[in-house]
């Protein structure tokens, strides 16, 4: 992803998701060689914000920041009790970028699954707030897509009460709202607040747990709804009406799931004739998405970056980029780099 700053000339961030750091068997070969890739983004300096999933320990993640940029890069993370050990963190620029908390939400299954993380950010450039919701939910490798389905769902609605309890007030706190301008514009500027959701969703952007339970959409219209900011005399909503209102979210992969053949990973199921997966996404909030909050995602800057390094057969022409596969870490052979390809956006930062 990139922060860019207004007016122009524009100051970049780049930012975006993911990359595998596997727990146990990760070696210093591959972090080498995931870093090599990370230092392809940005003019050779790598994103300023990054998600990565399946990360066993602080210290993996520790050590993959200081090969693409020592002496910058933070680190949050907090050990999940998922069973297999494998977490998600975030990789920020400390020159751009401040971190005011952490929070990982567990989600309960039959077990505990990997947690979707939650970390508050501070932008130096201009302070604005920026919640990022890092997400791997559950897998359909072992169940297929169908049996698996309804975890992803589960864990759906889990991220969008998330959402939601980021972007409004509790019962509690509204019904204390004196019926004035000013609470309307408390309850308007909490609504525009600055989400981005990343990470690895094991579903693609048009599945039902994406669209129906999370509520990522490609629709503009569903972000157009607001609460009006007035100095005039305003009339808080109804409690009810309000509590059941849900925020929508724009994902911006959508961009690019009408190319053929293009994706993150490469995923064959039965019966399913889609083979090129686009798992790995990024979404924004109504804020975000009209930069009301300090903050916004250019449109149209969503993209998936496949170096050619990355490929499986490097004698594909450029042509063709749309065809290639993303290829894993080999651990005998000490190469390859990762099972996805990761995505990345453009952030700009406005003046408030």
């Amino acid at each position: 992803m990139c922060l860019r700053a207004e007016p122009l000339p524009a100051r970049q961030v780049r930012a975006g998701y993911e990359f595998r750091c596997r727990p146990a068997t990760i070696s210093t070969a591959q972090l080498d060689n995931l870093a090599a890739v990370l230092q392809l983004l940005n003019g050779g300096r790598g994103p300023d914000l990054l998600g990565v999933c399946e990360v066993e320990t602080r210290e993996l993640a520790v050590a993959l920041a200081n090969r693409v940029r020592p002496g910058d890069y933070a680190v949050a993370h907090v050990d999940s009790p998922d069973l297999r050990g494998i977490d998600t963190s975030l990789i920020y620029s400390q020159q751009h970028f401040e971190c005011v908390g952490v929070t990982p939400h567990l989600v309960h299954l039959r077990f505990r699954t990997r947690d979707i993380f939650e970390v508050e950010l501070r932008v130096k450039a201009n302070g604005a707030r920026l919640f990022v919701l890092v997400n791997h939910w559950p897998s359909r490798r072992n169940q297929g897509a169908v049996a698996s389905e309804p975890f992803r769902i589960s864990v759906a609605g889990h991220c969008g009460r998330i959402v939601d309890s980021i972007l409004k007030f509790s019962r509690q706190e509204v019904t204390s709202f004196r019926d004035s301008a000013a609470a309307m514009r408390r309850i308007a500027d909490r609504w525009d607040r600055n989400i981005l959701v990343m990470g690895d969703f094991n579903d693609e952007p048009f599945a039902r747990s994406v669209m129906d339970e999370l509520g990522a959409v490609n629709s503009v219209d569903l972000l157009e709804e607001e609460f009006k900011k007035s100095s005039q005399r305003a009339y808080l909503p109804d409690v009810a009406s309000y509590l059941k209102r849900n925020a929508a979210l724009f994902n911006y992969a959508w961009e690019q799931i009408g190319v053929s053949d293009l994706g993150t990973s490469f995923f064959a199921e039965p019966d399913v004739y889609r083979t090129k997966r686009l798992f790995d996404q990024i979404m924004g909030s109504r804020g975000i998405f009209y930069g009301l909050s300090g903050l916004r995602v250019a449109l149209q800057s969503f993209a998936v970056f496949a170096p050619r390094l990355m490929w499986t057969n490097q004698r594909t022409v450029a042509t063709d980029l749309c065809r290639v596969r993303p290829r894993a870490f080999d651990r005998e052979k000490k190469t390859g780099f990762s099972d996805h390809f990761p995505v990345t956006c453009v952030l700009e930062t406005r003046s408030r």
